[in-house]
């Protein structure tokens, strides 16, 4: 794996995109992603919020890590020029 740019990350309180440079998390408009790419990382990340006081259920982790993976294939093509990771809360891993 290619170290990362940028990673798709569900983490508590985050935004939805980790600097995995500079660290901290980036705004999706700051980083120049359209509005809707933007809302539906707002969601995605939202509904990884409430896996984690959920408990983390392993088939709501699953489907979450499968949206943010296709996440992850947006914001690469918006961003051809950055390598963009998955970094998975749930499981604790990196699986991109």
């Amino acid at each position: 794996m290619m170290k990362p740019d940028i990673l798709i990350d569900g983490m508590l309180s985050g935004t939805g995109l980790r600097d995995a440079v500079n660290g901290g998390y980036l705004r999706a408009d700051f980083v120049g992603l359209p509005p809707l790419l933007a809302a539906d990382i707002a969601e995605w990340q939202s509904k990884y919020e409430s896996a984690h006081f959920a408990g983390f259920p392993e088939s709501l982790v699953t489907r979450l890590d499968k949206e943010g993976l296709t996440i992850l294939s947006r914001v690469q093509s918006e961003l051809p020029d950055k390598v963009v990771g998955y970094f998975s809360n749930g499981k604790m891993k990196r699986l991109a």
